[in-house]
């Protein structure tokens, strides 16, 4: 079975710094549910061997597990991690960066009546069941891990049969999106770059919305199909993202860390961060503090989840009520 393969392979090769021998191609493995973290997708497909992972951006949660997979076309502050998992059923999965470039070849190869129309409307994230040819195809770019004198000629030629995969599949309008220059992803993503670049920086939706060529109806109507937030939403998260992770480094100058990224006021600073993560900055920086020192400890293991973390399930997405407390992750 390719599944109980790709688990094998993803455990044996899985290291701490989730590097493999192959360009774009990276190990993820937890023995516990650690919390959720904030981080950035980019252009990915993630493809879970074992466990259950989540992640989340704007109000919207996307779970799945064995035999499922993730892909992203957009860079977006999301948040997740592995939900369920255990030292004798550890999460495990398996990344690989997605060519823009090499969509577009494979968009002029193809004839229409094999992948369709391409759509204007997709999301920047979606979910499946990974078909087995996909699997099957994962498995043998992971087998080149035994015998790394073939990555380099092997490894090109599986990453574009996965990427062909990925486009004759369930999500494939999303990775279609990746090879179309002139379409309205492309467009929401130069916004997305700019306001990543600029986010601790006051900024007007209309000047934004011209950068992509956009009236600014279309430009709004478009980044939240995309993003599910608006421009403003989405801002404010990578703030809060932002200021998280230099929480995370130094929990003594939250007033001026609320500054850097861009707030006027430390108050409202508070009650943004509290409504995104949870708790309060310093009692959040705390509980960071605490959960990494805890991860380091020897022996120290969360075994919620251990029952059913391989079980199967169907993959979900769902939305989260205003104001609760979303995931948060790596890729």
């Amino acid at each position: 079975m390719p599944l109980d393969e790709l688990r094998d392979l993803l455990a044996r090769h899985a290291r701490p710094d989730q590097r493999t021998a192959i360009e774009g191609v990276q190990i993820m493995k937890a023995d516990q549910p650690y919390p959720p973290a904030a981080t950035t997708y980019g252009k990915v497909l993630v493809v879970i061997g074992q466990g259950v992972k989540r992640c989340g951006f704007g109000d919207k949660i996307y779970e799945y597990r064995a035999g499922q997979y993730l892909v992203a076309s957009v860079e977006l502050p999301v948040t997740s991690h592995f939900s369920r998992a255990s030292p004798d059923c550890p999460g495990l999965g398996v990344g690989l960066a997605l060519n823009p470039s090499t969509v577009a070849e494979m968009l002029l190869q193809a004839t229409p009546d094999v992948l369709g129309r391409p759509s204007d409307e997709a999301a920047a994230i979606g979910v499946a069941v990974a078909p087995p040819t996909l699997l099957d195809a994962v498995v043998r770019l992971l087998r080149l891990l035994d015998e790394p004198t073939d990555i380099p000629v092997l490894a090109p030629l599986i990453k574009r049969e996965i990427l062909w995969r990925l486009l004759k599949g369930e999500q494939g309008a999303i990775v279609r999106q990746l090879g179309l220059p002139d379409n309205s992803l492309s467009h929401i993503a130069r916004a997305v770059r700019w306001i990543r670049d600029n986010y601790s920086h006051r900024f007007r939706v209309e000047d934004v919305a011209q950068l992509t060529g956009m009236s600014v109806a279309a430009f709004h109507r478009n980044f939240q199909a995309v993003t599910a937030m608006t421009p403003i939403q989405f801002q404010k998260q990578i703030r809060l993202q932002q200021a998280r992770l230099q929480l995370a480094a130094d929990r003594t100058d939250i007033a001026g860390i609320s500054r850097r990224v861009g707030y006027d006021s430390p108050s409202q600073f508070s009650r943004d961060y509290r409504r995104q993560f949870g708790w309060p900055p310093s009692r959040d920086a705390a509980q960071m503090l605490t959960a990494a020192a805890g991860a380091k400890s020897p022996g120290a293991t969360n075994r919620a989840g251990h029952d059913d973390c391989c079980a199967d399930t169907a993959v979900r997405a769902q939305r989260l009520p205003a104001g609760s407390r979303g995931p948060e992750q790596r890729p």
